[in-house]
């Protein structure tokens, strides 16, 4: 029996160029969606963090607002770095736990 040499359902060049419009189209979707998650983050920061009114403001005042603001960033800056101590605790906790527990030996 000869073989019949099979003919693709779909030329070359219009695969590719079916390749290149879902290209064209992902990257569209993709940039619409880092917009919109640029848009969502700028709207939740207005909403969450007033505006800081530095206008009339002494310069002793405003000395005073730094170290308001430096106190806070610390603060903040500690429970960050107690957090991620703790995950990482917790983490090697459970890679000790798993390895001295008998039913992996």
């Amino acid at each position: 029996m000869p073989e019949v040499e099979r003919k693709p359902k779909i030329t070359a060049s219009r695969k590719l160029l079916l390749k290149s419009l879902m290209l064209a189209k992902a990257k569209e979707c993709w940039e619409q969606e880092h917009e919109e998650r640029e848009a969502e983050k700028v709207r939740y920061l207005a909403e969450r963090i007033p505006t800081l009114q530095t206008r009339g403001l002494s310069l002793s005042a405003l000395q005073d607002l730094c170290r308001e603001l430096h106190a806070k960033v610390e603060v903040v800056d500690e429970e960050r770095y107690d957090i991620e101590a703790m995950s990482g605790m917790e983490g090697r906790k459970k890679m000790f736990d798993a390895a001295k527990s008998p039913t992996s030996q």
